[in-house]
């Protein structure tokens, strides 16, 4: 997938149309989420993008990321027994690379995200 964004550009995140998918067989825990996601830009190796989950449950595996929500509500339960996340709009989260996590989508979640 290519970067939609160049230097010197910009873009509205939150109007951003992404394209959704079903989760892979078994992800979906409740509900019939998707996901949709658009890559921005590619730095030294990070990925930078947007990512969107609708309302149900899931769980995933996740990389190493901080993200920020831009839209929705929802948490992040982590089967570690760490605290979980309380998502909404301006929440600035760290995702661990290997944790494996269920989300609750209890609005359509939308979040920019950094990745590497």
């Amino acid at each position: 997938m290519s970067a939609l964004l160049d230097a010197a550009a910009a873009l509205d995140a939150v109007a951003l149309p992404l394209e959704h998918a079903p989760l892979p067989a078994g992800q979906a825990l409740a509900g019939s989420p998707t996901t949709g996601s658009a890559v921005l830009a590619e730095l030294g190796g990070t990925e930078v993008g947007v990512w969107e989950h609708t309302v149900g449950t899931s769980t995933d595996v996740e990389v190493d990321e901080v993200f920020v929500v831009l839209t929705g509500s929802g948490t992040v339960e982590f089967d570690s027994g760490a605290a979980p996340l309380t998502l909404a709009p301006g929440v600035v989260g760290r995702l661990a690379a290997g944790s494996h996590t269920t989300w609750t989508v209890t609005e359509t979640l939308r979040k920019v995200y950094v990745a590497g």
